[in-house]
């Protein structure tokens, strides 16, 4: 709230200041044929009249001033004896603009302390005051006085209220702001991490598998240093199109985001890094929406790179259940463990949860009895979605 005023008070509000001396000043001068027994509207009261709504210019800068201002301005223009009229709609303005800005004791102030003057000017004070034949006023219009402080009252607070509202909401947006900017951080952190950890995983294997043959079998020292160009190749591929999508907000990828239907790629990457894997369909695949689409293949990939880094067995099953709305992804190794260091991030589980639970998913990731190992991530279609057929079910061995 305190930085839209401090926005507010860099500017000057002349349009509206002007509007409201004209207003008063052509105002006051129609007012002021009604009124016999009050003095003409002199120069004098033209000057007073400008001043009570010249200083409404400085409302936003400094409310409480030119509450108080106004209110002795206004004060000193009724006790000359001059017409009544609009000029207690700049008192008005000045004590709206100060509850609004926050300082409401300011302005009560400024209107108890106007109502407490016109009391005594009208009842009391007459006597010595211009013009000397006014006689002190029906106190009827002391009731029609305090509507008007009634209804500035209200008013002002009902303005306080809304730019709080409007203070409020603006502080929500930013914030949902932020909440989208870090989400959208921590979602290419993770694309960043499955695809750098699949690719420098099969990477790895075959450099040390180039290593160990350079000498005595180069050739095949030599395929693997083509698996190594081409997964580092695919890898920066995949790296481009995530970091494409920060060089123009709202901008469509130059390529569409890797789904179930690349699962072939996928396999054929891990069985150049030594992994076999059985790929098993079952039921009729679902038309799948692209991010659980996405999850779906990451988490896979994640998977079968844990096979790769972790495991000492060299084969693993895949298997991919539709049922109606569900997808259940489940991936088995024969394990043992090798406990060894594969410069992995320790990461790759939490990325998965965080990709099931975004979908409202869950994932399941534990040893076996038998001495492997599991991953079961069951992921649903969004509410009232229909799932729609793409192929027939089918064996993939």
């Amino acid at each position: 709230m305190h930085g839209a005023h401090a926005g507010a008070a860099q500017r000057l509000p002349w349009l509206t200041t002007l509007a409201l001396t004209a207003f008063v000043q052509i105002g006051t001068g129609f007012a002021a044929h009604g009124q016999p027994g009050r003095a003409d509207l002199s120069p004098l009261a033209r000057v007073l009249l400008l001043l009570a709504t010249a200083v409404l210019l400085f409302r936003h800068r400094h409310p409480a001033a030119v509450a108080y201002t106004t209110a002795g301005l206004t004060l000193v223009y009724l006790g000359a004896g001059l017409p009544y009229g609009p000029v207690f709609l700049a008192v008005a303005v000045a004590c709206f603009a100060a509850v609004v800005a926050g300082h409401r004791r300011a302005a009560w102030e400024a209107v108890g302390g106007l109502w407490a003057g016109h009391l005594l000017l009208a009842h009391w004070l007459y006597r010595w005051l211009p013009p000397g034949d006014d006689g002190a006023r029906p106190w009827g219009e002391e009731l029609v006085v305090a509507v008007w402080i009634v209804a500035i009252a209200a008013v002002s607070e009902l303005g306080r209220l809304r730019a709080e509202q409007w203070a409020k909401e603006r502080a929500e947006r930013a914030r949902a702001a932020e909440r989208r900017a870090a989400e959208e951080r921590l979602r290419m952190a993770r694309e960043l991490h499955d695809v750098l950890a699949h690719s420098i995983s099969v990477i790895n294997v075959q450099a040390g598998v180039g290593l160990a043959l350079l000498d005595s079998d180069p050739e095949q020292a030599r395929t693997a240093l083509t698996t190594i160009k081409a997964a580092s190749k695919e890898a920066l591929g995949e790296v481009r199109q995530v970091l494409d999508t920060l060089r123009t907000a709202g901008e469509a990828p130059r390529a569409p985001a890797p789904g179930l239907d690349r699962l072939p790629e996928l396999i054929e990457q891990a069985a150049s890094a030594g992994l076999t894997v059985d790929v098993t369909t079952e039921g009729v695949p679902a038309k799948l929406p692209p991010g659980m689409d996405l999850a779906a293949f990451r988490i896979v990939q994640e998977a079968l790179t844990n096979v790769v880094r972790h495991s000492g067995s060299r084969h693993a099953r895949v298997l991919v259940r539709h049922a109606g709305a569900t997808l259940t992804l489940r991936i088995d190794d024969d394990g043992p463990a090798t406990g060894a260091e594969a410069g992995g991030s320790g990461n790759g589980l939490a990325g998965m949860r965080e990709r099931a639970a975004a979908l409202g998913g869950t994932i399941e990731a534990a040893p076996r009895q038998d001495g492997g190992f599991r991953v079961t991530a069951v992921l649903s279609l969004p509410p009232g979605r229909d799932p729609k057929a793409r192929t027939a079910p089918r064996e993939d061995q």
